[in-house]
């Protein structure tokens, strides 16, 4: 066999190796629950499927903040930076906390984003891809995972390219993900059922995401 292409194969192993680390880490990162998941699933389940796909990709829109400041190294200095990084769990939790108190004090017949009847324009194509983008772009969870995997996994010899790839592949999985999600909970006649206590579930939805910026918020001396 050709010594260069010995030399080739060699250097791909590290390669899928590394490929074979990001897509199993994303994977399992994506499917754990958390505010995202919360977000989608409420959207999803009290307004519309629209809504809940397009929470999605506003997820995944947010999960490009988190790519590019990691690749323009600032998520260096956010790994070492304890003030900076308990300064973005802070704004995360206070953002969580703020949606939560608002879908608690949803009243029967209005929706919590809008004050508005469940018939009328509920919430905005805008409105929720905003919901979705800022909930995943204040979400020091996944700053944490980003700025972990492309510091730790990814080799520094990694070309600009293939990482930008990796972001690209993260921001996606996110949204197919959700995306799914958005399917399942908006689709059947146990929601049209559900929906005559959507003022409850929303108080659920908001009581769940309080809890995730209280948790987020008492761990703010610790990464």
């Amino acid at each position: 066999m050709d010594t260069s292409m010995v030399s080739a194969t060699t250097a791909m192993a590290p390669a899928a190796a590394e490929v074979l680390a990001v897509v199993t880490i994303t994977v399992l990162a994506v499917v754990s629950p958390g505010p995202d998941f919360a977000m989608v699933s409420r959207n999803s389940l009290l307004l519309s499927r629209r809504a809940g796909v397009l929470t999605a990709l506003g997820i995944g829109g947010g999960v490009f903040v988190h790519v590019g400041y990691t690749l323009l190294g600032l998520g260096l200095l956010i790994q070492q930076s304890l003030w900076l990084f308990n300064a973005i769990k802070l704004a995360g939790a206070a953002y969580l906390i703020y949606l939560g108190i608002r879908m608690m004090r949803a009243k029967p017949g209005a929706d919590a984003a809008t004050g508005q009847e469940p018939d009328a324009a509920a919430v905005s194509d805008l409105a929720a891809l905003r919901m979705g983008f800022l909930t995943n772009a204040l979400n020091p969870k996944t700053t944490v995972f980003i700025v972990s995997l492309f510091m730790q996994v990814v080799s520094p010899g990694t070309s600009l390219g293939v990482q930008l790839a990796y972001g690209v592949f993260i921001a996606a999985a996110h949204v197919a993900w959700f995306a799914l999600v958005a399917v399942c909970f908006s689709g059947g006649g146990a929601r049209r059922r559900l929906l005559a206590a959507r003022h409850w579930i929303d108080r659920a939805f908001g009581a769940l995401l309080v809890t995730f910026g209280l948790m987020l918020a008492a761990a703010q001396g610790s990464r």
